[in-house]
């Protein structure tokens, strides 16, 4: 979505629109979040307006996604109700740029142009809100070492694997013993 910085005013202008995921899908699978998907489109409602130079967005990002459990590998969808905010400034009223940041430079960041293009800010603030670690559930008992069956859906087959010996001081600090 591209906004003309002429069309951008001084009153709030309220914008809804949903953002394609292809793009955004392919960036997940090749960095560090790609444990997720989304199957659908992202829907993005922001309001928007100018002050000076600098233009101000805030909004809420919408979407259905997919992940797969670190512990289990199982498949799950959860929805994602992601408020965000940011400033652009133009890049040549930057001036030099500040050798220490604050936590105000940190959302500010700088269009060129005349016009702002929304799909990069918004796939970067859908990767911030996507967890770290993806979990189906924070109970997850995930997968036996052994045979690889899912503990979520009951107790495996393996037997008690004897414990080794030189490990016995270990076993009973975990233990509490």
């Amino acid at each position: 979505m591209k906004i003309a910085i002429d069309d951008i005013k001084a009153s709030p202008k309220e914008l809804s629109y949903v953002e394609e995921v292809e793009e955004l899908n392919t960036r997940l699978g090749r960095g560090g979040a790609r444990d997720y998907r989304l199957p659908t489109g992202l829907t993005v409602d922001v309001t928007h307006y100018r002050a000076g130079l600098e233009v101000f967005f805030h909004g809420v990002l919408h979407a259905q996604v997919l992940g797969s459990c670190a512990r289990c590998l199982e498949e799950y969808a959860f929805g994602l109700d992601y408020p965000f905010a940011f400033v652009l400034m133009p890049r040549v009223a930057a001036g030099p740029r500040p050798t220490t940041l604050s936590e105000e430079d940190m959302a500010l960041s700088y269009y060129e142009g005349d016009e702002i293009d929304l799909t990069p800010l918004v796939h970067e603030q859908t990767m911030l809100a996507l967890p770290t670690r993806p979990l189906c559930r924070e109970t997850c008992r995930g997968l036996c070492s052994r045979c690889g069956a899912n503990l979520n859906a009951g107790p495996c087959d393996c037997q008690e694997v004897p414990a080794d010996g030189r490990l016995a001081v270990l076993h009973a600090l975990v233990r509490g013993k």
